[in-house]
């Protein structure tokens, strides 16, 4: 028996459809909305997924959702793809999920249906969180607007119809990486802030509202970047987090942040050992601090001479600048490296507190081992920093350490005075601290500690000054970090030159404990 016509036709004509449909939404909003991006310096979202990840390793989804339009016998004209491009891919081998608006169609503003491809409730972070893969936001939107009547009727802010996986149970399970290429305001602006880690190119914006609104509403006439430029939003806010000078310099930091971390909180991060020796010694370390505790010197220099060579990452480095918080590898492992800053004095403001708290969480979260840098004169003093609220700050920051239960080492190189010095000690863990023969100690320094103390003995002597001199000799003589070290008190006092050897025969000596600890990390109580 023969096939008819129909049967040997086959689903041909109906493949060609879906290849034609294909061509509509890889054209986006068409030849001039793409020739208008790239003059006004920004790629297209589907160049920005070709540039951050492995070639040739996308598979798109949904790629056939738009708006049809049909003739007046019902045949297919055209489609206008959704503005939003999203699927999975792999970098270095390793899958994620990614997604980001294409503001070639409608400006990249929210598609209106109930299920969404990206963004609020939509199937991109929920394949993200049931996949357990990283995610990767490309922010380049507006949003929703006043337009959303016009489908009949309001709806809530936050919500769709179907809304998805909690974005907090999201943040507990697998890396979210946000990027702001473009402008990032409302819906958008909130999603890159909900995140492990962002990051805008120079010439994006974000704000919770454009400079319309804001001067509808409080008469302030500003532009977009001196309402939400980077010097804004990364200098000044720490809304977001790191700052690439193109497009192409931040697709390759989205890469290398992803390459410390694990591809979920169920697995450890990845080990990448390259040509740099563990014993490694660097004869710079053992005169890089001064002798005059007043004198400054590169802590981050200190970081490079230690860790694999190349391997620091800086997390917010134009933010709370009195601390240095990066990603490295020692001897191949992932570490978070959390550093006092004495070219800033060193002394621990509210920025570098709230920084600090942040980074602990993220390197807890991912199952990466904490070495602290200690040179801290305690807490940032003064009448503004009280008014700014440096106490609930610290105690943040001291709370995040204390719920943390990723092994933490701390490596004392000068000051370790008061609550401030506090932070980087893990003092309900196993408390193992190692200091350098400069370091010292204490509740207070001496300087000035001494008059806290001894205020009536030293104004009731014949000679106040004299006094107060005598007793900070006294002091001093008990401040030797070798009579620490003969009573227990530091775990040891060792060479700086053996430090990058120490420490890599200790992060080594820890993979057992992370991998015991490996799932999601609970949060009990309330932050100060």
């Amino acid at each position: 028996m023969s096939e008819s016509g129909e049967e040997r036709a086959g689903w041909e004509l109906e493949a060609e459809e879906i290849r034609q449909r294909y061509k509509w939404a890889e054209a986006m909003g068409g030849e001039e909305a793409v020739r208008r991006r790239h003059e006004q310096g920004f790629l297209t979202v589907r160049e920005r997924i070709a540039g951050i990840i492995d070639p040739g390793s996308f598979q798109e989804v949904g790629k056939l959702t738009g708006k049809g339009h049909y003739d007046e016998h019902g045949s297919l004209v055209e489609v206008i793809p959704a503005p939003y491009v999203m699927g999975i891919a792999e970098i270095e081998g390793r899958p994620v999920a990614i997604g980001g608006e294409d503001t070639t169609v409608r400006g990249g503003t929210s598609w209106g249906h109930g299920r969404r491809k990206g963004g609020q409730g939509g199937f991109i972070d929920d394949l993200a969180y049931y996949y357990r893969i990283p995610l990767i936001r490309l922010i380049d939107g507006y949003g929703g607007g006043v337009a959303s009547a016009a489908r009949g009727f309001t709806v809530f802010p936050g919500h769709t119809n179907a809304p998805g996986v909690n974005v907090a149970d999201l943040l507990g399970a697998v890396p979210v990486v946000s990027a702001v290429l473009g402008v990032a305001a409302g819906g958008p602006a909130q999603r890159a802030v909900m995140s492990h880690w962002s990051v805008m190119v120079r010439n994006s914006t974000i704000f919770a509202s454009g400079p319309p609104v804001v001067e509808r509403g409080l008469g302030q006439k500003l532009t977009k970047e001196e309402l939400g430029g980077h010097a804004v939003a990364v200098d000044m806010a720490g809304t977001i987090d790191n700052v690439a000078a193109s497009e192409p310099e931040c697709f390759a930091m989205i890469r290398r942040f992803l390459s410390y971390l694990p591809t979920n909180v169920w697995q450890s991060p990845p080990v990448v050992r390259g040509d740099d020796p563990a014993d490694r010694r660097e004869d710079d370390l053992v005169r890089i601090v001064p002798r005059d505790p007043r004198k400054p010197y590169s802590m981050k220099r200190v970081l490079e001479m230690i860790v694999d060579r190349g391997s620091l990452f800086e997390v917010q480095s134009t933010y709370g600048r009195a601390a240095i918080t990066a990603l490295a590898r020692l001897d191949g492992y992932p570490v978070g490296v959390i550093a006092n800053n004495p070219l800033l004095g060193g002394r621990i403001d509210v920025k570098s507190a709230r920084k600090q708290a942040h980074f602990i969480e993220l390197c807890d979260c991912f199952h990466v081992p904490l070495v602290f840098f200690l040179d801290a004169p305690g807490f940032m003093i003064g009448r503004e920093s009280e008014a700014a609220g440096i106490l609930r700050e610290g105690a943040r920051a001291i709370h995040a350490k204390c719920q943390a239960t990723v092994p933490i080492i701390s490596v004392v190189t000068r000051k370790c005075y008061g609550m401030g010095g506090g932070v980087g000690i893990d003092k309900y863990g196993l408390d193992f601290k190692v200091a350098w023969p400069s370091g010292e100690w204490g509740s207070l320094a001496v300087e000035g500690g001494v008059r806290a103390v001894y205020r009536r003995e030293i104004e009731n002597a014949p000679d106040p000054a004299r006094r107060e001199k005598e007793l900070e000799d006294e002091l001093r003589k008990m401040k030797s970090p070798f009579l620490t070290a003969e009573a227990f008190a530091v775990e040891d006092l060792i060479d700086p030159r053996d430090t990058r050897p120490y420490l890599c025969r200790f992060v080594r000596a820890m993979q057992p404990r992370l991998a015991a600890d490996l799932g999601p990390k609970a949060r009990y109580g309330v932050r100060p």
